[in-house]
């Protein structure tokens, strides 16, 4: 770091400080942005087959951000989890379901599973609980219900999908370090041409 700043400016110190600090953030919001897209693709290729296929199922993948602290430690609030659909669910697995209890109806939940049951109609459940929960969920929950087993948790970055969901959010995040850039460089640009006017009338 050192002998990068060596022999520069004081302007040139704040210039490579501040690229430095906006290509990390614009690096950062374009992987989330692609794992995003690939998510989506994902989803879109999934759901054309299913729609084709005349059969309905859970996309093969799925990304949420949780909003509750029934799964802590080990998935915290705003933390980002992907799932995938799975041909089989076990005992532990943390997974992803559509509740149809009256409480949370149409509602996903992210929990994991505790036990299997068998219900009146003679299918297979499975009894869900949240890690930092007391009990057991109340509803069994049928394998028709669970959109897939989670495969990958991305921490805090629902924080920056809520920062980056507000204008303040996108202005500052985008807009100031792009007008920041092209300011550096306009002032750049207008040293350069004064220093040139200069070297000119020096050889006049």
């Amino acid at each position: 770091m050192e002998e990068i700043m060596k022999g520069k400016t004081l302007f040139e110190k704040i210039k490579w400080w501040f690229n430095f600090i906006t290509t990390i953030i614009m690096n950062a919001i374009i992987v989330i942005l692609v794992l995003i897209g690939i998510i989506f693709l994902a989803y879109y290729i999934d759901v054309t087959k299913n729609v084709n296929s005349g059969k309905w199922q859970p996309p093969l993948f799925g990304a949420y951000v949780i909003i509750s602290p029934s799964m802590t430690p080990i998935i915290k609030v705003q933390d980002a989890i992907v799932i995938k659909r799975s041909d089989e669910y076990k005992i532990g697995d943390v997974c992803t379901y559509l509740s149809k209890d009256p409480r949370f109806y149409g509602i996903m939940i992210t929990h994991r599973i505790i036990g299997t049951d068998v219900n009146d109609k003679g299918e297979k459940v499975y009894i869900f609980k949240g890690d930092a929960n007391y009990s057991a969920d109340l509803t069994p929950v049928s394998e028709s219900q669970i959109y897939g087993k989670v495969v990958m948790k991305i921490p805090k970055i629902g924080y920056i999908q809520y920062f980056l969901s507000n204008a303040y959010g996108w202005i500052i995040a985008i807009v100031i370090p792009c007008v920041g850039i092209i300011t550096f460089d306009i002032i750049k640009l207008v040293r350069n041409s004064k220093m040139m006017k200069r070297r000119r009338g020096v050889k006049k």
